[in-house]
């Protein structure tokens, strides 16, 4: 910025030298848009902050096609105002703690600790107001410090092909891949974004516009195989629905979980997700997990909303 004014204003002086004698309002107004012109430049500059490859400015994301319109189900579970945190996960590595730079966070139930199994979370205390026991984790997002988000919101969607059966005990969903910068990407999931930007979704942390809020939107695949709760890749049990929303032949649709993860960070301010050593804390590595204990009576209650309409908050 600094060799930019020099410029003009050896170009402003050259300008009024050669000018002003001659033809004064010419010279003024030059003057002016060179002015102008150094404005413009700092103001651009300004407006995107250079933070290197892994970030892009979110007005430089190619929106999305929306989805289909269904009925939908919201409920709160807060934002780990608690800080229940940890580096355990129990879909992939139940029973021990993971890394100490890959901690996750979680909303929901409260039993989840680094020894956990699925099979400790029964009957746990929970976050979630509607007496929902699942669990819901993703890697904590750091600038200096762990950022606490200043809101998490969880929904569930229909189906615009056909109704949705219950999500069975147990099963479990996963999106993303905490893999992804070393094995190609292929499972990579596009879920950065910003609040009123919703959708425009990237792989890279985004720059959002001032005032507004950068977001993780995790959307779970939602057609389920009909006998397992599991799989050996943890994903076979629930894959994405094809292009249009249907569900694969042998598959059955499920409802559609997506949650969104909010954070207020000042314009410019760097931040990553905690990673695995050699995934450089790359955003493409972001992911989320569920483990569903939503009582039976409940899961009942939202799968008739999501079909009907009726009973929906």
């Amino acid at each position: 910025m600094c060799n930019t004014v020099r410029h003009l204003t050896r170009a402003y002086r050259e300008v009024m030298a050669d000018a002003w004698g001659r033809r004064p309002v010419v010279a003024v107004t030059l003057a002016i848009e060179i002015v102008l012109a150094g404005v413009a430049i700092g103001a651009a500059r300004a407006t995107t902050p250079d933070l290197g490859p892994d970030y892009v400015a979110i007005k430089n994301v190619t929106p999305a096609p929306a989805a289909p319109a269904t009925f939908s189900y919201a409920w709160d579970c807060g934002h780990n105002e608690a800080g229940h945190r940890n580096t355990a996960n129990i879909v992939v590595t139940p029973g021990r703690p993971g890394p100490p730079h890959h901690v996750h966070e979680y909303v929901g139930n409260l039993a989840v600790g680094v020894a956990s199994t699925v099979d400790d979370l029964s009957g746990g205390p929970t976050t979630c107001r509607n007496g929902d026991r699942s669990t819901y984790y993703w890697p904590v997002l750091r600038t200096d410090t762990v950022q606490v988000p200043t809101s998490v919101t969880l929904t569930f969607y229909g189906n615009s092909r056909s109704p949705v059966v219950q999500m069975p005990r147990l099963l479990r969903g996963t999106v993303g891949d905490a893999r992804a910068f070393t094995n190609g990407g292929a499972r990579a999931s596009p879920v950065w974004s910003c609040s009123g930007e919703e959708r425009r979704r990237s792989l890279r942390y985004p720059i959002c516009r001032t005032g507004e809020r950068v977001l993780r939107i995790f959307d779970f695949p939602s057609c389920w195989d009909g006998r397992r709760v599991d799989a050996p890749d943890h994903r076979a049990q629930l894959i994405q629905p094809q292009p249009g929303g249907g569900c694969p032949e042998s598959t059955f649709a499920v409802p559609r979980l997506e949650i969104v993860v909010a954070y207020a960070l000042p314009r410019g301010t760097p931040y990553r997700i905690d990673s695995f050593d050699d995934e450089r804390h790359s955003p493409r590595t972001d992911h989320a997990f569920f483990v569903n204990l939503m009582p039976d009576a409940l899961m009942n209650a939202v799968v008739e909303c999501l079909n009907t309409g009726r009973g929906c908050q």
